[in-house]
């Protein structure tokens, strides 16, 4: 006899194989209460942002993907040298982590001149401003 898979079958009405019992549970019992289902807490405008914020101070992970960064590094050092150099991972890794503190600080600092322009919003205006203090000459 050959071998088969035996699946599984559904039971029916939740007896074993197909047996009524009337005795075992009353109609009352059986039934399920009717639940609402839960609405979602709606946030106020500007809480989520402050949520994320919160979430990205806490965390010490990196901002940015390391796959993509490490194809941005290799695409700039190629247009400049144009030769293939290898790069280990931790120095990726190593360039990664300085280049995410300096735009961190530098966003900080725009931020600073826009709050000081009395707005909300970052502007180029605020990043050219704070690059000018900072002494960042151009490239």
């Amino acid at each position: 006899m050959v071998r088969s898979k035996q699946t599984s079958r559904r039971r029916q009405s939740g007896t074993l194989s197909g047996a009524v019992s009337s005795t075992s549970a009353s109609p009352a019992a059986q039934r399920r209460p009717v639940v609402a289902p839960r609405r979602r807490r709606r946030m106020r405008p500007g809480e989520k942002a402050l949520k994320e914020i919160r979430a990205y101070q806490s965390s010490t992970d990196l901002l940015l993907r390391r796959l993509p960064f490490a194809r941005l590094v290799r695409e700039i050092q190629q247009g400049m040298t144009r030769q293939a150099y290898r790069w280990q991972g931790t120095a990726i890794l190593a360039l990664q982590e300085a280049a995410e503190a300096h735009l961190v600080s530098l966003f900080e600092d725009a931020n600073l001149c826009a709050i000081h322009g009395k707005r909300v919003t970052i502007f180029p205006k605020d990043m050219q401003l704070a690059r000018r203090i900072r002494g960042v000459e151009r490239a």
